[in-house]
């Protein structure tokens, strides 16, 4: 299993695809280091994104937390570096402890995950909440609530949303999703997957997505879906398929 996602990291790089995701708290770290493994000798071809715990997040446990993801990872700094969501520690101490980390050139961006608009705005406010790079939030077909006021903020704002699980998390959701007869009809169309049909939706919204790919299979997939290109009609089948959300509702977190 370790070499096939290794390999599929790989051949992800091959076919252009440069953002990796990971974290602290995958694996308990064992994620970084197969990360690490697979990106050795191409650091200069990824966009790397990894997360700090928030328990982990305070002034001096940041640069502490950062530089353990940096050794599991081979490399001496990263792209982006995000609170993988908000916890006990005050937000201002993550966001000096960022400022902190990029003065260094330890991290090139700072940014969070799972922040509903409130929490977003609050930590936008404080001192160095302006250099927030991004909320990583999940978001699908069958997620939509970020629509309602949290993207749209963002848009407005220069803040590009990354979403994650953009074809659902678990596979019993999936299998839902794929087998939506809208998904279905609009995969027939266009020749493509079900997965491609939702991940070309994600990207038709402006978000960057980080689909989860552990085989090569996966990967090629999701690189031929940033091809497919969803009329303005298949956008009106899908979002009477799957409706936006026509109120505030909690942000969905997995």
């Amino acid at each position: 299993m370790r070499r096939a996602e290794i390999a599929a990291l790989r051949y992800g790089l091959d076919l252009g695809i440069t953002l990796i995701d990971t974290a602290e708290m995958y694996g308990e770290g064992e994620a970084e280091r197969l990360v690490g493994e697979a990106i050795a000798g191409r650091r200069e071809e990824v966009f790397l994104v990894s997360k700090v715990y928030p328990h982990n997040a305070s002034r001096l446990g940041t640069p502490a937390a950062c530089r353990r993801s940096l050794q599991r990872l081979g490399t001496d700094y990263l792209d982006l570096y995000l609170l993988h969501w908000r916890g006990e520690v005050p937000i201002i101490e993550t966001l000096e402890a960022f400022q902190s980390l990029k003065a260094s050139g330890f991290i090139l961006d700072y940014g969070v995950s799972n922040f509903d608009l409130d929490d977003l705005t609050e930590a936008h406010q404080l001192p160095g909440g302006e250099g927030i790079a991004t909320d990583q939030v999940l978001y699908n077909l069958g997620h939509r609530g970020v629509e309602w006021d949290l993207l749209p903020w963002c848009t407005s704002h220069r803040i590009p949303i990354i979403a994650y699980s953009p074809i659902e998390h678990s596979p019993s959701d999936q299998k839902d999703l794929f087998n939506n007869p809208t998904l279905l009809k609009l995969a027939e169309k266009h020749k493509a997957a079900p997965a491609q049909v939702a991940l070309a939706w994600v990207l038709h919204q402006g978000a960057v997505a980080i689909p989860k790919a552990a085989k090569a299979e996966h990967v090629r997939q999701n690189r031929e879906a940033l091809e497919l290109s969803l009329t303005r009609e298949d956008i009106n089948e899908l979002d009477h398929a799957f409706p936006p959300p026509s109120r505030k509702v909690p942000l969905a977190i997995r």
